[in-house]
């Protein structure tokens, strides 16, 4: 199938890890872990705090090939609803293991944001859109690196799994400063220093070291810190990554879970998602590319809904099987989603006006619709919300009030999310 795309869009001792991959043999030929699992060993994983997988579908996926569709309208198409696991709710014919799931889910689908550009609109909706201060505010990853307490476990709080290069993405960061920024992980492939040539030993590692440290600090003293600060960050996230290797090596996987998420890029990083939320990782974001549907976008759908349909499903079973859903809290979305109408080339473009996103997990209500668009999917027929309102309801799940809790910078107090925003109730539990 011939691709058409109009934009060119790009403090405990065992780990979870530890404790999970001592059941992996028994756990492979299952779907998943959670009548395995010891009580105390299920209450280890509860306690580890709470923690955030970010799915993002860079592009914009179809709302109406997806979460709210329309059949038999105008701007419907060719694919049916079916029904979920809640009575009453439908999503496309192309997401059924997604919608057996739905009673653990909640659904927004009166999204309404304001830019229709991916380089402007993705930061602007994963920065939350605050009022302009004149500063780069985080993304939401790197704000909760900073709002959450931390937690000790040779890991860095914001791993960022991704197509493509990896890398230290210290402007994720903003003005919160480096060492808030994200471990991107190109194609899931752990960072290249992690592994130190074995003529390398202790000894002159550590004379290598610190002869980098004083050689830092001497270029230090002419520059500005941001980069410098990023590029030795990047090294004591490296010497943490060091002792835990076992979380890249693919071999300790199971075969079922390999084929449970799939072997396309987007379910193998989701599956690696995994691996770091059982290992602890507070805030992991997992990039699929390629949902920018302006031409042939029904086909394009076929091929590329199936791809979060399965690993989303099974990410959902295998967080709640191992008692982790009331701590994790799963986000699914893009920038925004896409027209009602129909181009000239079969595609649908840009539609901020009205599409929708999952959630799941920690403090979220399970099995609810929020909001509701037009019979014919063009408009949003009931409260519309914001991504300001999106981030105040993320801080809230993680016990974060945004009305209470400012960011400090140059002495300046910020909100860390939109001033006229709140949180949206009717998708908490």
């Amino acid at each position: 199938m011939r691709h058409n795309y109009a934009c060119n869009g790009g403090g405990h001792e065992f780990s979870r890890r530890q404790i999970l991959g001592s059941f992996a043999g028994a756990a492979a030929g299952t779907l998943g872990m959670g009548t395995l699992l010891h009580p105390a060993l299920a209450e280890e994983i509860k306690s580890q705090g709470k923690q955030v997988l970010f799915i993002w579908l860079d592009g914009g996926i179809s709302q109406l090939e997806s979460w709210d569709p329309k059949p038999n309208t105008e701007f419907g198409g060719p694919f049916r609803s079916i029904p979920t696991s809640v009575p009453g709710v439908h999503f496309s014919e192309l997401v059924p293991e997604t919608a057996k799931r739905m009673d653990k889910l909640a659904v927004i689908r009166s999204m309404h944001t304001v830019d229709q550009n991916h380089s402007t609109g993705v930061p602007r909706v994963q920065r939350g859109d605050p009022k302009n201060r004149g500063v780069d505010y985080p993304f939401i990853g790197s704000a909760l690196s900073k709002l959450m307490k931390p937690v000790e476990n040779n890991l860095p709080p914001y791993i960022h799994i991704k197509p493509g290069r990896g890398g230290y993405m210290y402007k994720d960061a903003g003005f919160l400063g480096a060492k808030y920024g994200a471990l991107a992980l190109g194609d899931g492939k752990p960072p290249i220093h992690i592994h130190r040539p074995p003529s390398i030993d202790d000894a002159i590692d550590s004379a290598r070291d610190g002869l980098r440290r004083k050689m830092n600090e001497r270029f230090r003293k002419r520059r500005t810190n941001s980069e410098l600060d990023a590029y030795e960050y990047s090294y004591q996230v490296a010497e943490k990554l060091m002792k835990r290797k076992e979380l890249f090596d693919d071999s300790l996987l199971p075969a079922k879970d390999v084929e449970r998420y799939g072997s396309h890029p987007l379910g193998r990083h989701l599956l690696q998602a995994r691996r770091l939320l059982e290992a602890g990782v507070q805030f992991v974001k997992v990039t699929s590319f390629h949902w920018d549907t302006h031409g042939d976008n029904f086909n394009m759908h076929l091929n590329l809904v199936p791809q979060i349909d399965r690993p989303f499903a099974a990410m959902i079973d295998d967080l709640e099987d191992r008692g982790m859903l009331d701590n994790v809290l799963v986000v699914l979305m893009s920038e925004f989603g896409r027209t009602p109408k129909i181009n000239t080339r079969v595609g649908r473009d840009h539609w901020p006006e009205a599409w929708s996103l999952v959630l799941a997990g920690c403090g979220i209500k399970r099995g609810v619709v929020v909001g509701q668009t037009t019979a014919n999917g063009a408009w949003v027929d009931t409260q519309e919300y914001d991504i300001g309102h999106l981030f105040h309801t993320i801080f809230h799940t993680m016990g974060i009030d945004a009305n209470k809790t400012e960011y400090l910078h140059n002495e300046q107090p910020l909100p860390i999310a939109h001033d006229d925003h709140h949180k949206i109730t009717e998708v908490l539990a």
